[in-house]
């Protein structure tokens, strides 16, 4: 059974994760620049630390004044949905290196990473963002926020995809989608 507080520190452990993943791109990004990356959708990236903000927010704020009823095997099988989507997202920074960044930059002349979970598809990351927006909130039953998040985590990541699938056709050996 997830209390509340324990509610809270896998929201505040997801918080620290995102930390991380902003110490890596930043890292990551000064590599990209340095061999001549080329950085595009620069006016979506707030609006996208926003939203993941406010879907760490709103799982909170759901749960502590709404306090909707927790169900054990919901609770349950979002956590362990939750994990597997860590586990994909290490999975794809690991797979890019010092490619990979929570921003959209292309470094000319490199070809496309074919392997790990882009062997399958080509933003699995964006699964995992997706799938990760439903599990976190319905840990605690939050129904709401995952609502709220999924349908503008949607509109978002047609924006996004757009942006990166346009970046990404200007590498070599690339198949357009």
């Amino acid at each position: 059974m997830v209390s509340l507080l324990a509610f809270t520190g896998i929201i505040g452990l997801t918080g620290l994760e995102r930390l991380a993943e902003l110490v890596i791109g930043r890292k990551n990004r000064a590599w990209s620049l340095a061999q001549g990356g080329i950085e595009s959708g620069r006016g979506h990236w707030p609006v996208m630390v926003l939203l993941h903000t406010g879907l760490l927010v709103g799982c909170l704020v759901e749960a502590w004044l709404l306090q909707p009823p927790l169900i054990p095997t919901l609770a349950g099988s979002m956590l362990a949905l939750a994990a597997i989507c860590q586990g994909l997202r290490w999975w794809c920074i690991r797979t890019l290196g010092p490619r990979w960044n929570p921003q959209v930059i292309v470094v000319p002349g490199l070809p496309p990473v074919t392997t790990g979970p882009y062997r399958w598809l080509r933003h699995p990351n964006y699964v995992a963002v997706a799938l990760e927006g439903i599990a976190l909130p319905l840990i605690h039953t939050a129904w709401r926020t995952a609502i709220v998040f999924t349908v503008l985590n949607a509109i978002l990541l047609s924006v996004r995809i757009h942006c990166e699938n346009t970046a990404l056709s200007t590498l070599p050996n690339q198949d357009n989608p």
